[in-house]
């Protein structure tokens, strides 16, 4: 199967641009998966296209998914749990009212101010880790970072709130690193 193809462009400063040549490789709810162990998962991030995937996924005991597939999200009719994008982006950048069915909770960052938990009762601020990150690397890999501890630490079953904060500690951890997985920090389970 044909894969797509990267050109990344990094500026003197150490931030990426990453331009896509072809169609992101996707898993299809017609592709033959085991699709019934969802049901089994602690939690489920989405990150694919097909709205018949995240209706799968959402059999998982939390459903966190990326703001960058709305389109998916508005056509599944799924309650996420958590959808989590950046406020800096407008692919992603989205309020709670943007849902016809909105997710429990809205979480947007905003790089080294932080970001916001948005729910039904109103709109939380969260902090950003203060870093000193070394010249000459940028914030790639700071976001899906962020978003995989988050995954992580609301599968451990912590409130939304402390799970942004230690989920902070995972994106701020790779800023400045051209190399994002050189400087991942290793997840921790919650007791």
């Amino acid at each position: 199967m044909p894969h797509t193809r990267d050109v990344v462009l990094i500026t003197p400063d150490g931030e990426r641009t990453v331009i896509v040549l072809g169609e992101p490789l996707h898993p299809e709810f017609r592709d033959p998966l085991p699709w019934d162990v969802l049901a089994t998962c602690d939690a489920a991030y989405f990150t694919a296209q097909d709205p018949e995937v995240l209706r799968a996924a959402r059999s998982a005991k939390r459903l966190i998914v990326t703001a960058r597939r709305r389109e998916a999200i508005l056509r599944s009719g799924v309650q996420a749990d958590v959808i989590v994008g950046s406020a800096q982006d407008p692919r992603e950048h989205a309020a709670l009212r943007d849902f016809p069915v909105p997710p429990r909770a809205l979480v947007m960052t905003e790089g080294r101010a932080g970001g916001a938990i948005e729910t039904p009762a109103g709109i939380t601020r969260f902090s950003a880790p203060q870093v000193n990150p070394p010249p000459g690397g940028g914030a790639y890999g700071a976001g899906d970072s962020f978003a995989g501890a988050l995954t992580w630490y609301l599968a451990n079953g912590l409130p939304i709130e402390e799970a942004c904060a230690r989920a902070g500690h995972h994106g701020a951890a790779v800023v400045g690193s051209l190399d994002p997985i050189e400087t991942q920090l290793p997840l921790t389970r919650v007791s």
